[in-house]
């Protein structure tokens, strides 16, 4: 992407006066995305961006600067402008680049740009039949395709050169069902970093149809009843909530400011015994997988919290230089215009020893919250507040009527430590994570867990 010997002179003007550390990000991304609505494409949009952001440390101040022009005489003014935001001197040194390669742990059996559009707008088409066909009451029913190609570089004044590329396919749909004056709404939103073979683990019809249902079962629903009490939380996309209120608290883009309810708490028990939280970006071919981060540091498997002692942070150089600690795979950004900081890959809770039937059937009374929805979360203490996409009552020991219009309220310290039960099913959900470095791909999961005690914002009496 770029010639070596441009990259050493933009390196060395970006360490011209007295930065210590300098990084060039370089980034060729091709898009398509598709949308459609009732069965009629709405729209479809074919992309292509490129640029080069780079990126100077001095001690713990940082300066970022992007360009798309990426002729070697303007990659070297930006280096320079950016250079003087730092200003000091330092002895230059010779700079040498090492080109690392690291092993790809996420094959590409069919590239989508392989792929005919008709192709794609066909999966489309099967995607709305199986939400369209699944109830009279399916009012709408709207799907999204997305995939993209990205191709990056990465070098640095430590002498790193390295490269990766990065294929995405995503297929999501949401479906509303309407009764008189009322709506309920479904979605699901399967993706992979794989390409277009993703169709042969994901069943379009059978997407569309899980959508169709959360809302055509919802549309039915009494109201939850509100108040305090037991909440069993699916497996898949309910990790959602761990993802939020306590991922990105182990995040060192905050740890490192001392904003997180973590911070400080190496080594100390944050949660129950049951719990063992996990980022992994080295899953083969995971949605939020990537064989290098946007620092160019290998991606692995870091054990945040292992049987409710917290272990770890997910860490990147700039706050890593602030903690005092290495970088552990987790530089992330959305594109070359976001300089990177520490973000979640793909995060879980592992799985347990319990059954989900052991779990529903020791539940003499509560929620069971099936599909979680969207929410708030306050970073700082944890405290969030998540909509119950899908629920029902669990009554002595058996799920029975569904309920909508149920809220999760607490604070994700504190409800870590209130798990009493972790089932066997570990799966996971993909979703869009935004931060400060931008929009990025991450898979949150977790296997079927019991909340002891939860608040449930709902309706008094349920009805």
């Amino acid at each position: 992407m770029l010639l070596e010997s441009t990259i050493l002179q933009v390196l060395a003007a970006a360490l011209s006066t007295g930065g210590d550390f300098a990084e060039i990000f370089a980034e060729d991304t091709s898009t398509t995305s598709i949308n459609m609505i009732n069965g009629k494409v709405e729209e479809g949009v074919l992309g292509r961006d490129f640029g080069v952001g780079i990126r100077i440390f001095q001690g713990t101040r940082s300066v970022y600067a992007y360009t798309n022009d990426l002729s070697p005489a303007n990659l070297i003014s930006v280096a320079q402008e950016a250079a003087a935001a730092l200003p000091g001197s330092s002895p230059q040194e010779t700079l040498v680049l090492e080109r690392s390669t690291v092993p790809n742990a996420h094959l590409v059996k069919i590239r989508p740009s392989d792929v005919s559009q008709a192709r794609k707008v066909e999966v489309m088409r099967e995607a709305h039949a199986g939400a369209q066909g699944t109830d009279p009451l399916i009012s709408q029913v709207a799907v999204r395709y997305h995939d993209s190609h990205q191709q990056i570089l990465v070098a640095n004044s430590e002498g790193l050169l390295t490269e990766d590329q990065r294929v995405r396919t995503r297929l999501a749909v949401q479906a509303v069902a309407t009764k008189g004056s009322e709506k309920q709404s479904g979605f699901y939103g399967p993706g992979r970093h794989m390409g277009f073979e993703m169709f042969e683990l994901i069943n379009p019809r059978e997407a569309g149809k899980r959508a169709a249902q959360i809302a055509a079962t919802m549309i039915h629903a009494d109201y939850a009843p509100s108040g305090r009490y037991p909440v069993v939380i699916h497996n898949e996309f309910g990790g959602v909530i761990f993802h939020e209120a306590c991922g990105h608290g182990l995040e060192a883009t905050s740890v490192a400011k001392g904003t997180s309810v973590f911070a400080g708490k190496l080594g100390e028990k944050v949660a129950s015994e049951l719990v063992t939280a996990i980022d992994d970006g080295s899953i083969p071919n995971a949605w939020g997988s990537q064989n290098i981060d946007d620092e160019g540091t290998p991606t692995r498997r870091n054990v945040l919290i292992e049987k409710g002692v917290l272990k770890g942070y997910m860490i990147d150089k700039l706050n890593g230089r602030r903690m005092g600690m290495a970088p552990t795979g987790n530089a992330r950004r959305q594109s070359y215009r976001f300089a990177p900081t520490s973000r979640m890959t793909n995060t879980f809770i592992d799985g347990g020893t319990s059954t989900v039937e052991e779990i529903i059937g020791n539940t003499e009374w509560g929620l069971f919250a099936k599909t979680m929805g969207g929410g708030s979360v306050n970073p700082t203490t944890g405290e969030f507040n998540f909509a119950v996409m899908e629920g029902y009552l669990i009554e002595n020991g058996q799920i029975t009527k569904p309920v909508r219009g149920a809220t999760l309220i607490g604070q994700g310290s504190e409800i870590l430590k209130k798990i009493d039960m972790v089932a066997n099913n570990l799966a996971r959900g993909q979703g869009m994570c935004g931060s400060i470095s931008g929009s990025i791909p991450a898979d949150v999961g977790q296997p079927t867990i019991r909340v002891a005690e939860i608040t449930v914002g709902g309706r008094k009496g349920g009805n």
